[in-house]
């Protein structure tokens, strides 16, 4: 049986070895598929991080396909059942690292493009690839520099399609139109280090910590909105003591992270967080850290436009959602973008035996595609 030129594109993402931040070739490789359409490249590498900006078109409004090279390490590559570097297709499924996130995404924005600028060569405004190695890293020196870049130089972005793996059960049954805040701390609680025998020669920052922490866990900090969900506290980790069992230990950290609405703002996180500290009499050092702001694409032309593509290639309505992590729109969409985010089904990103359905990616390329005529035909 023939491949599809989605499902050939994305073998051939699979096999180059882009563990982040390598890119392990793939940018300069779409980059030549980009170029054999009348788009302008530019390779924009800034540290150990390569990025792709093209563009097809200077006219407005600037329609931009976003997304990453980079994966995530395997795992223990001998935990799976074949080479996640060499892909291999069973019962229907694509497997390797990258299937779902998001070398499918790729392989399937391109031969959306391909079939739209056959179609409508003379399209209005301008289409553009912004793609990244360092998504799964830092994402220092990725998207948010290249943004960064765009913005000196007055290059506006209007609508943006993040090809992130969206999906829970079939491609297309859900979108993200925005995403919720993610602010960090490692908290330090500071105590007095001693012999367990002898307890009031000490004073324990974990028994000190632990009515404080419970405080803030079951603290309301808003209700959430029509489209976020409540803003969550949650404590990830908590280290404390030398390891013996007789020693009361010095110091206690503890790390937790807010997840949180657009009905709340950093500053107030950090604020009431610090006012319940101080109200139980904590001795403590506190350092924050922001990793995105909440954003949000309500009604307008980016989701009327893909809402209605899913709806003709499926035949079904999607579900619009803030849920689930981060993503590289957190950095697109301060610009003042129209920002969505729609790709494979996402049960498997991450894991051992990553993979994705063979038919969806084809799906996926007509949804992307019809996209494009919604806005730009």
């Amino acid at each position: 049986m023939t491949a599809s030129p989605t499902l050939e594109y994305t073998l051939e993402l699979i096999r180059r070895r882009s563990v982040t931040p390598d890119d392990a070739g793939c940018q300069a490789w779409m980059a030549e598929k980009l170029s054999a359409l009348g788009f302008t490249i530019e390779h924009l590498r800034f540290g150990e991080v390569d990025n792709l900006w093209a563009r097809r078109g200077t006219d407005g409004p600037l329609f931009v396909f976003a997304g990453h090279t980079d994966v995530v390490p395997c795992g223990g590559a001998g935990k799976w059942q074949s080479d996640p570097f060499q892909p291999e297709i069973r019962d229907g499924q694509l497997y390797g690292r990258g299937a779902a996130d998001m070398k499918g995404s790729l392989a399937a924005m391109l031969v959306a493009v391909e079939a739209f600028v056959e179609q409508h060569p003379e399209h209005t405004g301008s289409i553009a690839f912004l793609i990244t190695s360092d998504e799964e890293g830092p994402a220092a020196d990725g998207t948010v520099r290249v943004v960064e870049t765009l913005q000196a130089r007055d290059e506006r972005i209007d609508y943006c399609l993040v090809g992130e793996p969206s999906s829970t059960a079939q491609v297309g049954d859900v979108i993200k139109n925005g995403r919720r805040g993610s602010l960090g701390a490692v908290l330090t609680v500071k105590g007095v280090q001693g012999h367990v025998a002898y307890p009031h020669l000490a004073d324990n920052p974990v028994h000190r910590v632990a009515p404080a922490l419970a405080e803030l866990a079951a603290e309301t900090w808003d209700n959430g909105n029509d489209f976020f969900p409540a803003t969550s506290f949650q404590v990830s980790n908590i280290n404390a003591g030398t390891g013996a069992t007789n020693v009361i230990p010095g110091t206690c950290e503890v790390v937790f992270n807010f997840r949180f609405s657009t009905e709340v703002t950093e500053a107030d996180l950090r604020q009431r967080t610090h006012a319940i500290l101080d109200r139980h009499g904590l001795d403590y050092d506190l350092d924050w850290h922001l990793s995105g702001q909440p954003f949000l694409t309500g009604e307008g032309a980016l989701v009327d436009a893909t809402v209605a593509a899913i709806r003709s290639v499926t035949g079904r309505d999607t579900e619009l959602s803030t849920a689930g992590g981060t993503s590289d729109g957190r950095f697109i969409a301060p610009t003042g973008a129209q920002v969505v985010e729609l790709g494979p089904v996402n049960a498997t990103i991450h894991k051992v035996d990553e993979h994705t359905d063979v038919a969806g990616l084809d799906t996926l390329a007509a949804i992307y595609q019809q996209v494009l005529a919604n806005l730009l035909a």
